[in-house]
């Protein structure tokens, strides 16, 4: 009989590599002190030329615009090594493979019991959602974001900078004397979730498909949940407060863009500066937990997000009454 835990993707043996990272973890930041970034809300510029679009204007390349092609080439690459694994014909996953076998199914059993019959259309959104957002959030705390990037003069204090060999500097702790220039640095990589941008997009596509997949459930009778006009004229009374209702619900669906947006916005970007705060006040040993506490945070908050948008798809192909629609054809 095989001993439980002895192997697998999330066996005891790979609890050694946790604490591996820990001892990591100190050991860097007692030879390299650690130097507080500056935090402001608006994604830097990392491009100094703006490419112009017509229509649209100037945009520029930001960090978290990098980070976005980078997480979608670690998903890419994930997807792949799947593909490896299960090349050899073997009905026994093992690896990266069996950890998003387990993922991808307990994913799906969750769509099936809210989506029912309506599973296979809500749930490569759902999916898509938790996948994207857990892998954004957790790169958002890797050792190359907030880390390397553009030196350049601060307006108002900033730190001293060391030349490590021919055009390259780094800053050093605490901030300049008066007088002196200060450094800040333009980091090429941010954590994706930390930037407004990124979140609005994912919250407008989740209540944008949630209404698609209503109308596809219920075809034209699902615009009668924001503008119910059935018993206006029959009952007028009653009528008009289901048209009423309609319109209440229809400012409720448009505020979950506002909602969606700012809850993942808010708990991303407090986590980040959470980790700069308090990882310079609390002893060193410390911070390693820190770490495992937004670790904790990120995969939370894209369990959550992709849970409310699998249970507003579920609800949209389910008629005014509760029953579910006749499915589209």
């Amino acid at each position: 009989m095989e001993k439980p835990f002895s192997r697998g993707p999330l066996g005891i043996k790979h609890r050694y590599w946790v604490l591996l990272f820990i001892v990591l973890n100190i050991i860097g930041v007692i030879l390299v002190k650690p130097v507080q970034p500056h935090i402001q809300v608006a994604p830097e510029n990392v491009s100094k030329t703006p490419l112009s679009i017509p229509g649209i204007g100037d945009i520029y390349l930001t960090n978290t615009l990098i980070m976005l092609v980078l997480v979608m080439l670690v998903i890419i690459g994930m997807a792949w090594a799947v593909k490896q694994s299960l090349r050899g014909g073997s009905l026994v996953t093992k690896g990266v493979a069996a950890l998003m076998e387990t993922a991808v199914e307990a994913l799906y059993n969750l769509t099936e019991s809210s989506a029912g019959k309506y599973a296979r259309m809500v749930f490569p959104w759902f999916a898509t959602i938790v996948i994207f957002v857990l892998v954004g959030n957790l790169m958002k705390l890797t050792p190359i974001v907030e880390t390397f990037g553009f030196l350049h003069e601060a307006h108002e204090g900033g730190h001293p900078r060391v030349e490590l060999w021919s055009g390259a500097y780094s800053i050093l702790p605490g901030e300049v004397e008066e007088g002196q220039t200060g450094y800040l640095v333009t980091p090429f990589l941010r954590g994706l979730p930390t930037d407004l941008n990124f979140t609005v997009a994912l919250a407008l596509i989740s209540v944008l498909m949630t209404q698609v997949i209503g109308v596809r459930a219920q075809g034209a009778k699902y615009f009668l949940k924001f503008f119910n006009v059935t018993n206006l004229f029959k009952k007028p009374f009653f009528g008009a407060m289901d048209f009423l209702v309609g319109l209440l619900e229809l400012i409720s669906e448009l505020s979950k863009v506002l909602s969606f947006s700012f809850r993942l916005f808010g708990n991303m970007f407090a986590g980040a500066v959470l980790l700069f705060l308090v990882g310079s006040l609390i002893p060193v040993f410390m911070q390693s937990f820190i770490v495992l506490f937004e670790v904790f945070v990120g995969a939370i908050q894209a369990f959550v997000f992709g849970m409310l948008t699998m249970v507003f798809m579920a609800q949209a192909t389910r008629g005014h009454g509760g029953e579910h629609a006749e499915e589209a054809h």
